[in-house]
């Protein structure tokens, strides 16, 4: 590592760029569908690498972004999917959204590596640092935090510091390993990091007992509809049908979820299919993602239907998809001719209350999750209270074929760990799944795979730390460790006589 640092520190800035956008495309294969989740280290100890060799703040910045532009572009290739549904129409702007986006986001971690550049240039300040990006990731602008280094995680005994730290305080525990690795003093303590953190990261299993489960059966409605048929008239009824048909299959369940946007109409227009979809649950109460409207404003949101088939219960979503559920700045974006791609109602959503609970009877307290939510930690720790079962409903069609999807279900596996809440989750294309508090899979179907699936829903288990403490313990203690590097960089200062060099890492 050193050897490779201390040659491209004699090369000039744009070979630097060069290796640092490589090595954080490296990084991306720690997430689907490559799954190497030891890669994860890749970027985040070029990231120390990065901070010894870069012979300016501005240098480091660039490099940081480069570094951060590489991880992002690959890992979110499968943003360009959602401009590929009408591509006459907006197929153009899928290479510019891949490219801002991973620009953006990568500003984060250049704006780490700066900080710690012009601080004191120590690994110490870059591990909060780099943690502190990942915080700002996830609130600045609404928040993005797909993606974040803990993610890769998941599956494996490493994913489980999610029930203490959360995200972020798992992100610092990752970085301080990477920076361990870093900048030990000897080659051979270097490797004996690297191997243990891959070791934890990649190699050691989940060894927990088998999930604690309860006797109520939920059934997840899997219709797979592409999106580009999903609102054509023709295929509407064949969508709908399915659905039924699932429904109404085999032993009667205790829940039957349907998943986000699952009927075509208004909540207000669909009481002949609620009807239907009643007597095809045979008394079971269904859930279903649908749109409403009330004075004017239109909402993404779940019903909750009971066995007459009248709606007791309503959700709306809360955290919308900037750009593609509502626009951002809708009058410039209307005049340059750009509108949200993911909306069905002119002028986007309008924005649910915050978290709720719904009452499922036997089955407990839910806290629903419509999709894209189930990406933002605090958002989940946001429930008003405790609930008995998370609940997600999406089409991951937008996501695309194959990696979209699965890394999406790798977040709603996060949100299981962080709660010590089971998890279940209906998507229209994939990947439907019954996730228990540990994180584990305990009932899939497929992706891209019409069906149903029935499994017996998890028992909660004992609340987590990170549930009790969210994220607001590792923002204090970020922002302690920032406001240190300044006090550090304003000693050395004062230490330094005039034009003497700044300390090396």
């Amino acid at each position: 590592m050193r050897q490779l640092s201390a040659r491209l520190a004699q090369g000039p800035l744009w070979v630097q760029a060069a290796a640092a956008l490589l090595a954080g495309a490296l990084g991306a294969l720690s997430h689907a569908p490559f799954d190497l989740s030891v890669a994860i280290l890749i970027p985040l100890i070029a990231a120390f690498g990065i901070l010894s060799i870069a012979r300016s703040t501005v240098a480091a910045g660039v490099l940081g972004v480069a570094l951060g532009a590489g991880y992002f572009a690959v890992t979110l290739n499968w943003i360009t999917e959602p401009f590929q549904v009408d591509a006459a129409t907006t197929g153009w702007m899928a290479p510019f959204a891949l490219l801002f986006l991973s620009i953006g986001l990568g500003l984060f971690w250049g704006a780490a590596l700066a900080f710690s550049r012009w601080a004191c240039a120590r690994a110490w300040v870059l591990v909060f640092a780099l943690t502190g990006a990942e915080i700002l990731r996830a609130y600045v602008l609404t928040g993005f935090p797909w993606a974040t280094p803990p993610q890769a995680l998941v599956g494996g005994v490493a994913g489980q510091a999610l029930a203490w730290g959360g995200p972020h305080g798992t992100m610092l525990l990752l970085t301080a390993v990477a920076g361990l690795a870093w900048s030990a003093s000897r080659e051979w303590t270097r490797v004996a990091v690297v191997v243990l953190g891959a070791a934890v990261i990649g190699v050691i299993p989940l060894h927990v007992s088998d999930s604690l489960l309860t006797e109520k059966t939920v059934r997840l409605v899997q219709p797979n509809a592409p999106q580009d048929e999903k609102w054509d008239p023709a295929r509407i009824p064949v969508f709908i049908n399915r659905q039924i048909d699932y429904t109404a299959d085999g032993d009667v369940p205790d829940l039957v979820v349907w998943p986000e946007t699952a009927l075509p109409y208004l909540l207000e227009q669909a009481q002949p299919a609620f009807d239907v979809i009643a007597d095809a649950a045979r008394g079971a109460p269904v859930v279903l993602g649908i749109q409403r409207s009330e004075a004017g404003r239109y909402y993404n949101s779940l019903a909750v239907l009971d066995a007459t088939g009248q709606v007791t219960q309503t959700y709306d979503k809360h955290h919308l998809v900037p750009f593609g559920e509502y626009m951002p700045l809708p009058g410039l974006f209307r005049r340059l001719g750009i509108q949200s791609i993911a909306d069905r109602v002119d002028g986007g959503y309008t924005s649910g209350p915050g978290p709720q609970l719904l009452d499922m009877g036997t089955l407990g307290m839910a806290l629903p999750l419509i999709c894209y939510e189930a990406v933002f930690a605090h958002d989940v720790g946001a429930s008003p209270e405790r609930p008995d079962f998370l609940m997600q409903l999406t089409n991951d069609a937008w996501f695309g074929m194959r990696s979209g999807p699965q890394q999406h279900l790798v977040q709603a596996q996060m949100r299981a760990i962080e709660q010590g809440l089971p998890l279940i989750r209906a998507a229209n294309t994939g990947i439907s799944a019954v996730v228990d508090p540990k994180g584990r899979i305990t009932a899939a179907l497929a992706l891209n795979q019409a069906g149903y699936v029935d499994a017996l829903l998890p028992a909660p288990g004992p609340a987590t730390l990170y549930s009790r403490t969210g994220d607001l313990p590792w923002v204090v203690l970020i922002m302690l460790g920032l406001i240190g590097a300044v006090l550090q960089r304003a000693r050395t200062r004062r230490a330094q006589p005039i034009d003497a060099p700044a300390p090396e890492a």
